[in-house]
């Protein structure tokens, strides 16, 4: 019987200090939607909410998150700055381990001390170098084979909000991380208000 291979231990969790995340597949559902106005190409995707907050609550807790996707989208050029993911490469030719380890050079992390969330081919080359590699519920078999953690959400269907959860609790970090984030989020109602 194969063991549950959605725990994180606690020593590992407590040694990721950057997760790196692949969008088409893992932040989105892989779906593009194409189209043109006035002649000019648009592109748009789909993206968790959910995720959104997970990432939050990633960098609440003192972790790096960084994009890596093997396409240039302007659509997560907005989704980066939207959730102030300074670390993003988008690489047409989807040569994505160069980036990711210039990433980890920059701010002095190691490659073990990192964890990487793939779904598809060209994350093959990162998640064989992360300390914690990452399938998405919907990550073809060949990467689900390569990668420590197997989630059970799909990519863009809240797979990241599922991984920050499981890596924040193994740290224990889960509960305050939470709670600090309520309460900054939380309008103090003053006391004659509400009568």
């Amino acid at each position: 019987m194969e063991r549950d291979a959605r725990l994180i231990a606690p020593e590992v969790a407590r040694r990721i200090k950057l997760v790196g995340l692949d969008v088409d597949g893992v932040l989105t559902d892989g779906g593009i939607y194409l189209g043109s106005v006035n002649d000019a190409p648009l592109e748009f995707k789909r993206y968790d909410i959910q995720d959104g907050l997970g990432i939050s609550l990633l960098k609440r807790a003192g972790i790096r998150v960084a994009i890596i996707t093997g396409r240039v989208s302007e659509s997560v050029r907005l989704r980066a700055n939207e959730l102030k993911i300074e670390d993003v490469a988008q690489d047409p030719s989807a040569k994505k381990l160069p980036a990711f380890l210039d990433m980890l050079a920059r701010h002095n992390i190691e490659p073990a001390d990192a964890a990487f969330i793939g779904d598809d081919f060209p994350d093959v080359p990162i998640l064989k170098v992360a300390g914690l590699p990452v399938a998405v519920g919907n990550a073809v078999p060949e990467i689900r084979a390569i990668c420590t953690l197997k989630l059970t959400r799909e990519g863009g269907r809240g797979a990241v909000r599922e991984f920050a959860e499981l890596l924040l609790k193994a740290r224990a970090e889960w509960k305050s991380v939470t709670d600090d984030w309520v309460a900054d989020h939380t309008v103090k109602i003053p006391p004659k208000a509400r009568k």
